[in-house]
This record gives structure tokens, sequence and C-alpha cells, in this order.
């Protein structure tokens, strides 16, 4: 019935119906309509007559092969790994001599014997954007954020159309642009445009998620609030951190020279270096899977981090809608749908990928069925679904925003030889209200307006914890 399907994996596909009767073509399209007002259905899925593309969503069981290399990691033998489950050294090696399966028991008793194979896997909100056609940004800031509207500087912008930017600490952090009001010729009143963006950056989740922890919320809780006022997603970054240095970057960009991988998407490029460390992105706006060496990167700043290697699924618009989806509506675990849409989207292999299986409908199929999978990248899929959804939250402090914002330019300067100048000037100078409001916002601790109606504890500490565990909420 189905004579040609035109289209691509990120935009969707339509069909051209081959049998010209009435009755039938209705029945087809019908089908047809409803396969492709899914955005996310792809080609593979839509030849298959899969209407869900949930049904592709499943991370892959860890095997005997995945076993195998844990014990290598952890420096262990057959018996010394039986000992620290305390289970007997034949179910080891009949898991690795392909005899017995890998049961969800076992694995967990596998991460309680090893805890830093627990923590060495987290996933993260990384960057997260929303817009409001109904709310000025002050709004964004009292009622949707509550946040304290003095901490945030206003100024002028350009940037995506709109005219105001509200910066929290004078930083792109956590911001939000809008348009500032303006003077009507005929009434003299001052008029106000709605429709409002908000960005929080990769350190604005780490400094909202303090936000969060202060207002006794989680991110599930604040997406809800979000869409109580109309709020829609526009991108939605989620970091996989590999703390154990897991993947090895060299070893992907070697994969991606050697055509070692599949991909949904055609498009796929690579950046950097060995030294500066290396960047792989598949895919375009609006979904990219993006790979890159974070210890190197952080390095290269001036930075330190316990993040060896980080991929990341950037995801727009509809990509972002469709996740948030999931895990709102459908009372699914974030992890299980990050490691879900990596696994389904992103496969790197051992051996060489023949260019005619690469175009083949079914290739996924035949690729899992006759190509060895590159060890590390299957772990990494397969361990995911027992990871942790993390908040890490961070507070805004003077010292932090000295050390970013004020050393570099000041070590210029005395390099310059204008050093006693700067000192002088530093003894005599007055500071703006907007200076004043850069003090206020680096030096209070409690950045919210909940103090006003709630008992909260400010010194509340900051460590890290498990989002999806909800004793950790307000914890």
């Amino acid at each position: 019935m189905i004579d040609e399907i035109t289209g691509s994996e990120l935009s969707g596909f339509k069909a051209k119906i081959r049998q010209s009767d009435v009755k039938i073509q209705n029945t087809v399209s019908t089908e047809l309509e409803n396969l492709i007002d899914l955005k996310n259905i792809g080609r593979y899925q839509l030849l298959k007559g899969k209407n869900i593309m949930t049904q592709d969503l499943n991370s892959p069981e860890l095997t005997n092969d995945n076993l195998i290399l844990i014990r290598k990691l952890l420096w262990g033998t057959q018996q010394e790994l039986a000992n620290a489950m305390g289970i007997n050294e034949k179910t080891i090696r009949r898991i690795e001599n392909k005899e017995q399966g890998v049961t969800d028991t076992f694995i967990d008793k596998l991460l309680v014997a090893y805890p830093e194979l627990a923590e060495s896997i987290e996933v993260q909100f990384d960057w997260v954007s929303l817009t409001f056609p109904d709310l000025t940004s002050k709004q964004v800031i009292t009622d949707v954020l509550r946040m304290q509207e003095s901490l945030f500087l206003e100024r002028p912008t350009s940037q995506n159309f709109y005219t105001r930017e509200m910066a929290f600490a004078g930083e792109k952090n956590i911001y939000i642009q809008d348009f500032a009001p303006v003077k009507n010729p005929e009434t003299q009143a001052m008029d106000q445009k709605f429709g409002t963006t908000l960005y929080l950056t990769g350190k604005g989740t780490r400094l909202f998620e303090k936000v969060l922890l202060e207002q006794s919320m989680d991110w599930r809780d604040f997406f809800e609030k979000a869409r109580l006022y109309r709020g829609h997603i526009t991108r939605l970054d989620i970091a996989i951190n590999d703390k154990w240095g897991l993947l090895n970057m060299n070893d992907l960009v070697k994969a991606v020279q050697e055509k070692r991988f599949w991909s949904k998407s055609k498009s796929y490029a690579v950046h950097g270096n060995v030294d500066d460390g290396w960047t792989v992105d598949f895919g375009k706006s609006p979904f990219v899977i993006r790979a890159y060496d974070k210890h190197k990167e952080q390095a290269n700043k001036g930075y330190d981090t316990d993040v060896k290697t980080r991929v990341e699924l950037e995801l727009h618009q509809d990509k972002a809608e469709y996740v948030l989806n999931e895990w709102l509506n459908h009372d699914k675990k974030l992890v299980d749908i990050t490691f879900g849409v990596l696994y389904t989207y992103l496969w790197f292999t051992n051996g060489k990928i023949d260019d005619q299986q690469l175009k083949s409908d079914a290739v996924r199929d035949v690729i899992e069925q006759t190509v060895e999978p590159m060890p590390a990248w299957s772990l990494l899929t397969a361990l995911g679904k027992k990871m942790k959804f993390v908040r890490e939250p961070k507070k805004q402090s003077v010292e932090q925003w000295v050390l970013q914002s004020v050393v570099p330019s000041l070590a210029v300067l005395k390099k310059t030889g204008h050093w006693h100048e700067i000192i002088e000037a530093i003894n005599t100078v007055e500071l703006s209200a907007e200076h004043e409001k850069l003090v206020m916002a680096t030096t209070k601790n409690a950045i919210t307006q909940a103090s006003k109606q709630l008992n909260i504890n400010f010194e509340k500490p900051t460590k890290k914890y498990n989002e999806d565990d909800e004793q950790g909420k307000g914890a």
C-alpha cells in the first residue's frame, strides 16, 4: 500500500499510497495520520507499523560481557566479586560463561557491594528554557521562580527580539528576557507587552536547585507549576555524567572515524584534539546527542570536576516537550527515559558496520544481531537505568563571583602596570545602585521569597542527592 516515504527523522515523515481504492486509501490515511502525528516517530517505526515510539525506548539488559567488563574495572577475580556480593562463585562463573542471565536482584546486590559503581554515572539537568506567553519577566521572577526581584539586574537587550533582560546577580546564569514597557504616545501611559523566556544555563540549573531546596520543591514540582502558568519548554539539556571514566573520548572519536557507530541522524561532527579534549555531536536541532571530555573542558577553564566524560541530550521544542510529557504524565523515571532515548538513537560497535547495512531500513536489528557492541558504550546504556537523577544545589557566593567575574579583569590590569591606580580607585569609588544589587545578590544566603511564608533553615547543606528519592525532598 505504501508507495513512497519522504521526510526525515527529525522533521517527521509523509507517505504516498499505492492503491486508489477510496476505502483502502481512507483506512491507510487514518493509520498514517495516527503514526506521523507523534512527532518522534521515525522511518524505522513507521515501516514496522508501530504507532507508539516508546515501545522502542528500552535500555538493553546487562549481559555477561558487561559483567566481565565491570569485574575488570573493579580489579576483581570471580571469587572476590562473589565474596563481596555474598553469593556463590559458581553464579559469577555461570553468568560470564553465558549459562545464566543477569537479573535485577543480581545487579542490586552488585551496586550494594560496590557503592562506587552505584555513584559512577549520574543524570542531571544542564540547561532549561521555558516560554511564558502571558507573563512579564517580573511576574516570572516573583510568581514562578519565587525569587527576590531586587537581586536581578535589569538591562536592555536585542536578543531573540526581546528588549529587556533581568539577570540574577548580573550574570547570564538565571535570566529572563521580555519586552521593556514603552510610553503610549496617545495616552502617555506605560504599556507592557507580554511574553517572556526563562533561561537556566548549566551553572544556572545548579543555582536554581538551591532555590528549589529552599522552597522544599523538586524539578517535577517546578515543571508542573510552570505549566499552570502556561509555561512551554523550549529547551531541555540532560547530562549523563560518567565519573568512572567508563567512556574514553579517544575511543569514541576513533569509532566515529572508522564508521563503527549507528545513529538515527546521519549528521555528525567531531571537534577538538587529544590535548584539549574531544567533542562529538550527533544530529542537529531539535535533537543533538553530544559526548565530550568534561574533565579537560573544565581544566582548560581553570576548574576541577569529578566528571570524566559527559554525554548530553540537547532537546529543543517538541523533542523537549516529548521527554517532559513522558516524565510528568506517564509515571516514568527520568533515568529510564534518558537512557531509553540514548539507546534508541545512538549505538557504538567494536566492528565496522557495512555501508549496505547502514542503508537498510532494519539496520538496528541487523547490527545488534551481527556486530559486537563497544563494551563501554553497551555497559553505559545498560547500567544507566540503575543510576540516579541528582540535584546538586549551589548557592551564589561573593567569593565565587569575585573569582569568576572580577579576578580575571584585575589580573589583566595588574600585568599592564596599572595596579596602584586600581587600588586607589577601589578605596575611593562609590557604588552605584546596580553595584549594590550585585553585593546583595552575592552575599545573601536566602535568595528566594520562601522565607516570607515558610519556616525554612537556609543553612541546609547543599549536598548532591537523588531527585527520585522522595526522602531527598527538602533534605
